[in-house]
């Protein structure tokens, strides 16, 4: 039997070579640019514009109080010309405390005219109040 050698064969070497730069430079044809001028436009600053918006108005309050001591079992009323009173029936006022009876209203337009009546049967004395719009109105009924 044949003895396998233990060398293996070599491999043919690879020989590196650089590569050389030509004596003769490139002529790079140069074209001409033509200029343009920029026109500049005048631009005007706009302020932002504020979004419109509208005031809601606030409602004004009309309040009428009654100052008297009606007694246990009592009540005042109401009645006037405009914002939902009228002549032939009172409205109810709302009891403050015992000698404080209350009516508001946000729908007054104008000047309202109006009176106070115990029990919405018996009317106070005196002329009629008036009260404008967005006021305060204090009386002092007696019947």
């Amino acid at each position: 039997m044949a003895k396998k050698s233990s060398v293996t064969p070599a491999k043919p070497a690879v020989k590196k070579t650089v590569a050389k730069k030509s004596a003769a430079p490139v002529a790079v044809k140069k074209t001409a640019v033509k200029k343009v001028a920029v026109k500049k436009t005048a631009t005007k600053k706009t302020a932002a514009k504020k979004a419109a918006t509208k005031a809601v108005p606030v409602p004004s309050i009309t309040t009428i109080v009654a100052k008297t001591d009606v007694g246990f079992g009592n009540s005042l009323y109401l009645r006037g010309s405009g914002a939902g009173l009228s002549w032939e029936k009172g409205v109810l006022m709302g009891n403050a405390s015992c000698d404080e009876w209350v009516w508001s209203s946000d729908s007054v337009k104008g000047s309202l005219e109006f009176k106070v009546l115990l029990n919405d049967e018996v009317w106070a004395g005196g002329d009629n109040g008036f009260v404008d719009a967005g006021d305060r109105a204090v009386v002092e009924p007696s019947f």
